[in-house]
């Protein structure tokens, strides 16, 4: 059934105006018309299952029938990445959705690749990936910030696994403590972290650093891989 992620309030009886993309989407594209129903999340009231009850080529009034899932949260997982070229940081962020990410940062680091991303177009994908794998919520894509700024302003309770390409680390599922604080995971650039970027990140005492194998990764592939080896070892896969 059709998933779609909605801003508005829900519970029995509401009605749902959606804006003219997600019309011209149901309507349109997956041919919906007036008595079809879909499914609709918000992050806040659970999932719905909704119907049609007006339907134009430019907008759609849903009608929130019944809910079919309580909401739920996503481990207190985030993950920071630096920018990279678009084409990968589009991947990493529908995969980070999929994999369960709550929150996503984008970092500058010395050896960026790219100076800007797009946050719209990469909240538009995390939707997309919500909407497609079931998720309750959407992650949020936060504007990017040099490491040095994300570094400075750290959370006290909050741990970092820095997956170091240095070597003279732990493989992730040796080197993560138990527990169930919050954590973030931090994936460089293509041209991984410099020196002085290294050698700040081993001195902090909240960074956890870890190897992910005996291989230089990608930075796409190292997101999927540090993502789906916390999962197993701290986060919801365990349930």
């Amino acid at each position: 059934m059709i998933r779609l992620h909605v801003d508005q309030p829900l519970s029995a009886g509401t009605l749902i105006e959606l804006g003219a993309d997600q019309a011209r989407y149901l309507t349109g594209v997956m041919r919906k018309s007036v008595g079809d129903e879909l499914l609709v999340f918000n992050g806040r009231d659970g999932e719905w299952r909704v119907a049609i009850t007006e339907a134009t080529k430019r907008s759609c009034v849903l009608t929130a029938l019944a809910r079919t899932r309580e909401q739920s949260t996503t481990p207190e997982l985030e993950l920071i990445v630096a920018l990279v070229k678009r084409n990968r940081l589009e991947t990493i962020i529908e995969k980070a959705t999929e994999l369960g990410c709550r929150r996503i940062r984008l970092a500058v680091t010395r050896y960026t690749q790219s100076d800007h991303a797009r946050t719209d177009r990469l909240s538009a994908i995390a939707t997309e990936a919500s909407e497609q794998t079931g998720r309750l919520d959407v992650p949020e894509v936060a504007p990017a910030q040099s490491l040095d700024h994300i570094l400075n302003d750290w959370p006290g309770n909050r741990r970092l696994m820095f997956c170091d390409e240095g070597g003279d680390v732990r493989p992730v599922l040796e080197g993560l403590p138990p527990g169930d604080r919050p954590w973030s995971i931090l994936i460089g650039p293509e041209g991984g972290f410099s020196p002085e970027e290294r050698a700040r990140l081993r001195g902090l005492d909240f960074v956890t650093p870890v190897g992910l194998g005996p291989r230089i990764l990608r930075a796409d592939t190292a997101a999927i891989a540090a993502l789906t080896l916390w999962q197993a070892r701290l986060g919801d896969w365990r349930s």
